[in-house]
């Protein structure tokens, strides 16, 4: 397993980055589900989003911490897939960048 850790800024409360994130988690399964089978979201506090899903067989494990001023994102992405963990740590800063406003997407 090799480990991704992404800190995205952010200047919004919690309830809306709460709300902007379940929103990007459907929007997620609709667009994607196809590609990623299942994908499992589930809060264990306020602050913490836990995300399951599936790619290629391979399964990936993540959470979210909504922190004060910026989201803290940490994934383990199994066997062969970590060749792509600058990519796939770049895809995550932008598309929450984008999705918090701290970044032009």
């Amino acid at each position: 397993m090799k480990a991704v850790e992404v800190r995205v800024p952010h200047s919004l409360g919690r309830d809306e980055v709460k709300r902007r994130l379940e929103a990007a988690v459907g929007r997620a399964r609709d667009e994607f589900g196809e590609k990623i089978g299942d994908l499992d979201a589930s809060w264990d506090s306020d602050e913490r989003l836990r995300l399951l899903l599936s790619v290629m067989g391979m399964q990936i494990d993540s959470e979210v911490e909504i922190q004060a001023s910026e989201l803290l994102v940490r994934v383990q992405i199994p066997g062969m897939a970590g060749l792509f963990a600058g990519r796939i740590k770049q895809g995550i800063e932008e598309r929450l960048g984008g999705l918090l406003g701290s970044q032009d997407v």
